[in-house]
């Protein structure tokens, strides 16, 4: 039986504490003003008055702009979390996959941008290149989980490598991130490069 906490610390019902809150609304200041004026164009000064605080009051949430920016990162990624599914065969896993990115890069067009904002500071800032790969490490070990699986029951081209093919992914969704309208069709045929086709499937 899992005990119940004690009235001095139950946490109330209801609306979240107004300092998760106000965290919030930083963080999702922040996150327009990359998606409007890019990494290059961020100002604290601009966040807060998105955000409807004080400058100096950002720093009682975010010791610096690198904690900052490492909670945009979140804010942008977490809805991609799940996008790997967790049943099926392996080539049904790629294929929803990538299916589940198409949709996502057609649907969230400004959390793409604010991703890809991202990607190319990193190129130069090893700090932000420490954020971004932090928060695509569950990415790459869900992708090559399945790649695995998948080679072992010849569901891949032949002379796939395993580590190469994820990060084949990876750019592939990155790119077709940069042209939404043609994200589908794109990732679509990633999949029928990478995919053999069922034995008497036909396909």
């Amino acid at each position: 039986m899992v005990k119940k906490a004690p009235p001095s610390v139950r946490r109330p019902r209801g609306r979240p504490p107004l300092v998760a809150d106000r965290r919030h609304e930083i963080v999702e200041a922040a996150f327009t003003k990359i998606a409007e004026k890019g990494l290059e164009g961020l100002r604290l000064r601009d966040v807060a008055s998105a955000a409807g605080v004080d400058h100096s009051t950002i720093h009682h949430y975010f010791a610096t702009k690198q904690d900052l920016l490492a909670a945009v990162a979140d804010f942008a990624t977490r809805p991609f979390w799940g996008t790997t599914p967790q049943d099926g065969e392996p080539r049904e896993k790629i294929r929803r996959h990538l299916a589940a990115q198409a949709q996502m890069i057609a649907e969230r067009p400004k959390v793409l941008v604010v991703l890809r904002e991202f990607d190319l500071r990193a190129r130069r800032d090893s700090e932000v290149a420490q954020i971004i790969e932090a928060r695509e490490a569950g990415w790459r070990a869900a992708l090559r989980n399945v790649f695995a699986m998948g080679a072992e029951r010849g569901d891949w081209m032949p002379g796939i490598a395993i580590e190469d093919v994820v990060e084949l992914v990876i750019a592939a969704v990155k790119g077709a991130s940069l042209r939404p309208q043609s994200a589908s069709v794109a990732l679509a045929q990633l999949e029928r490069v990478l995919i053999l086709p069922k034995k008497g499937s036909g396909r």
